[in-house]
Formats: structure tokens, sequence, C-alpha cells
């Protein structure tokens, strides 16, 4: 039976946030992540911007219950993209759609102190890619992201992000290794 899947690339790559079903590693071909803001939302977050020259890692996941308006609304800050032609996966032909969320062209902005990036999030998101693709698969995910110039806001204290996890000592320096690579550094400010 035919079912319909979406392709995640950021917080979803770490199954201890969510439940969806039949969820499998996948890569997709012509996108990269950018860190972008939206008027929707008070902070900076991954969305997938078209490049023909870049190729990302995610997951896929089957839609529940092929109901795509359920997810549109969790999603509420991105516009679905089929991206079936796109997406390799292990699913043979029982995917019948597969979509990528993404921020719609003119409707993101870049990053500032009054939008930053929430250190509580990439920990999440790189806590995910280290449990699905190992350490090559985690400096991948920085190598196919575009904005690290923005400013991070270190919220490991005070975790801002909804979905927070609490993350090893090893992934702990990981991410702050592969942050001072990028020489990027968190700022703080009273929560």
């Amino acid at each position: 039976m035919k079912q319909a899947f979406f392709f995640g690339y950021g917080s979803l790559v770490n199954r201890s946030t969510h439940d969806f079903s039949q969820a499998q590693t996948a890569s997709a071909t012509g996108w990269r992540r950018a860190w972008r803001s939206t008027r929707l939302r008070p902070v900076s977050f991954l969305t997938a911007v078209p490049d023909s020259s870049c190729e990302i890692d995610g997951l896929i996941a089957h839609v529940p219950n092929d109901d795509w308006a359920a997810l549109d609304e969790r999603e509420h800050a991105y516009a679905r993209v089929d991206a079936a032609h796109q997406v390799t996966h292990g699913l043979g032909n029982s995917a019948s759609s597969i979509a990528i969320y993404a921020i719609e062209s003119g409707h993101h902005f870049d990053p500032s102190l009054d939008h930053p990036i929430l250190l509580s999030y990439l920990d999440v998101v790189i806590q995910g890619y280290l449990k699905e693709f190992g350490e090559a698969g985690a400096m991948r995910f920085f190598e196919t992201t575009s904005g690290w110039e923005a400013p991070l806001l270190n919220d490991r204290a005070k975790p801002l992000y909804p979905r927070h996890k609490t993350l090893t000592a090893d992934e702990l320096t990981f991410v702050d290794d592969a942050l001072a690579r990028l020489a990027v550094t968190p700022f703080t400010r009273e929560l």
C-alpha cells in the first residue's frame, strides 16, 4: 500500500522528539539547510533552500494517517514542497508522495539578536545526526548548513526549545568543537 511521507532534516532526525512511524534514513539532492527567521516564530530555525550542488541527510517518516493537513499545522511556518524526485530512500515504491517543508521565498530573513538560533535546538538536531549518521554525518550537517554567522543563544542552562533533550558529555563536546571550528561563539543573556 502506498503512503505519504515527509523528509525531515533538523530536529525530526532525532527520533526521541517524535513518534512518527516508519522513519528511516534518507537523503535529499538539490537542497541545503539554512538558519532563517520568520515573523511566525520568535527564534531562528532550520529551513531547506534549493541548492543544485548540495545533498542533505535526514529521515523520511510516514505522514500520520496520510493526513497532510495535521502535519501542515504542526509545520505552520513552512510550505510543503513535493520532493519525491529528489529523495533517495530504502522504501521502494511504497511511498506515494514525499514532501519537504521549507519556508517560502520572501517570507524569511536573517537571524538576529532578537531572533537567535537556540543552542538547545542545535543540540537536539546534532544528537539525532550523531545517532543516525555518526560523527561523519553530523559533520556533514555542519558543512551542508548555511548561516553560521547568525547569533547563537546559549540556553543550555534553561532550554527554551520545547523538545530539548539532555546530551551526553561526548555529544556536548562534539557540538562545542564543531562550533569552535566554525568560529561560532554562543552568547548568553538573562533568560
